[in-house]
């Protein structure tokens, strides 16, 4: 595919207004939602294909997210995009006000592996309601689910509107070469610079979706099987390939002990005393990453797993004990089954250890202190975070997902999502039955009455 061609092919439609029209935007997500149902089936099992997703955690993770935003993009779209009045100012008297949303135009999307449909699909659909046209790149790392993906936006949309662009690193090189009005990336933190730099050539408005190292506190006054059966599910949903997923977790030395078995309960009650066998425990995506995390492995004490299996790319559910902070695994971003524990007497040495780190995208405290766990959140900046479990922020629409610093630049989810693929036009609407003469030249005699009008505004 002639990239370039096709972009300017995206440039002419949008030049066209035909994706401004709100009845437009709203019957094409319409088709596209009677066509993710149809195919449901069909990327639930490109899902388990690309990296053994069990069905459940494909419908949970996956599909459901999806939908519920599509459904709601639908019904609220015409409140969205309806320009909003705000109050004049003063010193425009006679006027009126206006907030008129805008499309930014042409939008290039590159997605993960990770969550490879859900995370494709979720911010198209806000750069499709916002009225932009969009090129996606999803992940060659899972090509099966790439595969379906563009079986199914090939059904619904014309290549004008949005096409998928196939291919590694070559096609995303040249896919940032080109300028475009909008980027939306999500992936890691290294590839997030490149994008940020190819985006700075042109000031092209970027939404980062990155990551790193997400610190989850476990304090003497937690419920501790509570928090154990949380965080299981938390870390090891997705194989541990969750860019929230707790990374490290910092435990009072008081709790660490009975927290220890409960963990090594609730894993054996959600995968079986033997994971490798469960139907539920999904695989690393490839032998590059299988590589990188195995050698997070070497010369570290097991609490639990460790186990590793290079035919299938299986790494068991790992609890380690107490590395160090120097060590491979607490180096940067784990995004795998792999979880660290380092116990903890004081505040100071939570501190030392947080504060090793970059602003992380997720932040997780068990407490039920609540003094404390609000201190805690207030004090670290991050992406966004929960208090007595994991993940589960991801969820609610109402809340902006993203990160801040180098996790990431940006937020999106529900109307958020549509915000972030929208400009906000300002308007203001003057009358002409009266024009004050205080602004005019020449301003003699003038300030005093500046300063008594500028008093009121």
């Amino acid at each position: 595919m002639n990239i370039p061609n096709l972009l300017q092919a995206q440039k002419n439609f949008f030049s066209s207004q035909k994706t401004k029209d709100i009845s437009f935007r709203k019957e094409i997500l319409k088709k596209l939602q009677k066509e993710l149902i149809r195919r449901e089936s069909d990327i639930i099992k490109a899902l388990y294909n690309d990296f053994k997703k069990p069905e459940y955690e494909a419908i949970l993770t996956e599909t459901s997210i999806v939908l519920g935003e599509l459904k709601m993009t639908i019904k609220s779209l015409n409140s969205w995009a309806k320009a909003k009045r705000v109050l004049p100012s003063l010193l425009n008297f006679p006027s009126s006000a206006k907030i008129y949303k805008e499309p930014f135009g042409t939008v290039l999307i590159i997605s993960p592996w990770n969550y490879p449909y859900q995370l494709a699909f979720a911010p198209l659909i806000g750069a499709i309601a916002a009225g932009n046209t969009v090129v996606l790149k999803p992940s060659e790392l899972t090509p099966h689910t790439t595969a379906i993906t563009k079986e199914i936006l090939e059904a619904v949309f014309d290549k004008k509107q949005v096409a998928v662009i196939e291919g590694g690193v070559a096609i995303s090189t040249e896919l940032l070469a080109q300028r475009w009005d909008y980027i939306f990336f999500t992936g890691s933190v290294s590839v997030g610079k490149i994008i940020a730099k190819a985006a700075a050539e042109y000031l092209t408005p970027v939404t980062l979706e990155l990551g790193g190292k997400s610190p989850c506190v476990i304090d003497e006054s937690a419920n501790i099987k509570l928090a154990a059966k949380r965080i299981v599910w938390g870390k090891f949903v997705n194989g541990g390939q969750t860019c929230i997923a707790p990374d490290y977790l910092l435990i009072h030395t008081s709790v660490k002990e009975d927290f220890v078995q409960f963990f090594k309960e609730e894993l054996e009650k959600a995968y079986g005393e033997n994971p490798e066998k469960s139907a539920d425990f999904p695989r690393i995506i490839n032998s590059k990453n299988f590589n990188r995390l195995t050698s997070m492995l070497s010369n570290e004490n097991f609490l639990i797993g460790g186990k590793t299996n290079s035919e299938d790319y299986y790494i068991s559910p790992t609890l380690i004990d107490e590395p160090s902070i120097d060590s491979e695994v607490m180096k940067g971003e784990i995004f795998g089954p792999i979880l660290p524990l380092i116990s903890y007497e004081s505040e100071e040495k939570i501190d030392k250890i947080i504060s090793k780190y970059d602003k992380p995208l997720a932040f997780y405290i068990f407490s039920t202190k609540n003094n404390y766990a609000e201190k805690m959140i207030a004090k670290y900046s991050f992406g966004g975070g929960t208090i007595n479990d994991t993940t589960v922020h991801f969820v609610n629409h109402r809340l902006a997902f993203g990160g801040v610093g180098e996790s990431g630049i940006g937020g999106y989810h529900g109307k958020h999502t549509f915000d972030t693929f929208t400009h906000s036009k300002g308007v203001v609407k003057r009358g002409n039955w009266l024009d004050l003469p205080i602004r005019y030249a020449p301003y003699t005699n003038k300030l005093k009455n500046l300063r008594t009008l500028l008093k009121w505004t």
